[in-house]
């Protein structure tokens, strides 16, 4: 059962790797069986309709790793803009470990691949980004924000921290990514107050 499951897992977290770095489009299901070290017959068992079906898991297991990382930013923190800060801070370092390289930010993946590759894919990027809105939404209407204003708010943050995301990485460098962790938590910072 878990040389099973870890197989399985090997090849959802090189698929992973090699879509979000190199494209859906230019990722072959030999290139996932070779880098995953996994015997072609597992691919196929775990993923029997294929690319796509593996591309919507990728995509899933993805949403989970960050919404989890954004509860525990949250969690770690007495305020939202504090946690929001610290989470785009530590993207911005992560980023600048890997060398500027290594994946592309969710929503440039999102733009570009999955709306031309189908609906089903371009449906589940959509839900990701409606989650990461909706659990900032949520912190922020914790600390006082209205409903509607959190989910606007939620929605730049996500919009400028994707943004920022795609500068750094095209300039290879953490700056981009800095400045808009100052701006969110400005941005963040005033939940008690109207528009």
């Amino acid at each position: 059962m878990g040389e099973k499951s870890n197989a399985r897992e090997s090849i959802v977290s090189t698929a992973a790797r090699l879509f979000f770095s190199q494209g859906y489009h230019a990722t072959g299901l030999n290139q996932i069986i070779k880098e995953s070290h996994t015997p072609k017959g597992s691919l196929y068992h775990y993923f029997p309709h294929g690319k796509e079906e593996l591309a919507h898991v990728c995509i899933q297991k993805t949403n989970e790793h960050i919404l989890q990382k954004f509860e525990e930013t949250f969690a770690a923190h007495g305020n939202t803009a504090d946690g929001i800060q610290q989470f785009v801070h530590d993207m911005a370092y992560e980023t600048e470990a890997a060398g500027f390289t290594g994946f592309l930010p969710f929503s440039f993946w999102a733009a570009v691949e999955t709306s031309c590759i189908s609906q089903s894919l371009r449906v589940a990027c959509q839900g990701v980004f409606a989650d990461w809105q909706k659990i900032i939404a949520k912190h922020l209407v914790q600390d006082g924000m209205s409903e509607a204003r959190a989910e606007e708010t939620a929605l730049l943050v996500v919009s400028l921290m994707e943004g920022a995301l795609i500068i750094s990485l095209t300039n290879q460098d953490k700056q981009p990514l800095l400045t808009a962790a100052g701006y969110l938590a400005a941005v963040t910072k005033n939940a008690g107050e109207t528009r």
